[in-house]
């Protein structure tokens, strides 16, 4: 799997750097858990600086979704 490092802003959680970072939540932090499992002892704020190692994402083209608008 291709990697790369994304560093960690003050007071920052690592399901908001993965946001951040990827514009991934669901799957990706665990994902990041398991490269970086000397993160989930360090409680719940990264160190300022702290270099974390994310998967590089891909996104496969899914089907168009419709769109529901409130003011149709």
């Amino acid at each position: 799997m291709a990697t790369m490092t994304a560093r960690a802003l003050q007071a920052e959680t690592l399901d908001a750097l993965v946001w951040r970072v990827l514009g991934e939540g669901s799957g990706t932090v665990e994902q990041v858990l398991e490269e970086n499992r000397d993160v989930a002892g360090a409680g719940a704020l990264l160190a300022e600086g702290q270099e974390i190692t994310l998967p590089i994402v891909t996104r496969e083209s899914g089907p168009d979704r419709d769109i529901i608008q409130l003011w149709d």
